[in-house]
């Protein structure tokens, strides 16, 4: 720790060197953007699922999660979006981090090397042990499934 900031063990693939680090685009952002890793154009159809590089490795410490969510402005101009999100990267897992992106626009979407496809949040996670019980707590909602409260 230097300065109260903390740091991220990352490294890049050595195919990835020409790319910029991760990076957030402003003071406040909680997001961070990565990069496409891509050899030439990576065209993702109306309706189809690519998994796509980022040529950055990282290790996330015991106790946090890095969540991989869409980038607002490429959900919103042209439909792409990261299909499960958010994903997951694990504390335990140091390989290269991928994004599958989904084109739900009305137009095929040209991925270029360099181009800034996800962002990723560090987060906190809580871990828990089970424990199977009998019953539950009792609560006002109990079981009340989805919309149980009205429109």
């Amino acid at each position: 720790m230097e300065n109260n900031r903390s740091f991220f063990k990352i490294i890049k693939t050595d195919d990835a060197k020409d790319l910029p680090l991760p990076m957030r685009m402003s003071q406040g952002a909680s997001g961070i953007d990565l990069y496409a890793k891509v050899d030439g154009d990576s065209i993702i159809k109306c309706g189809e699922v690519q998994i796509i590089p980022t040529g950055v490795c990282v290790s996330v410490p015991l106790g946090y999660e890095v969540q991989i969510r869409p980038r607002s402005g490429l959900a919103a101009k042209h439909g792409v979006t990261v299909l499960n999100t958010p994903g997951t990267i694990d504390s335990d897992y140091r390989g290269e981090i991928c994004v599958i992106l989904i084109n739900l626009g009305k137009v095929d979407y040209t991925i270029k090397r360099g181009d800034r496809i996800a962002q990723m949040v560090i987060s906190s996670v809580v871990t828990m042990d089970f424990i199977e019980v009998n019953t539950l707590d009792d609560t006002e909602r109990g079981s009340g499934r989805f919309g149980h409260t009205g429109v």
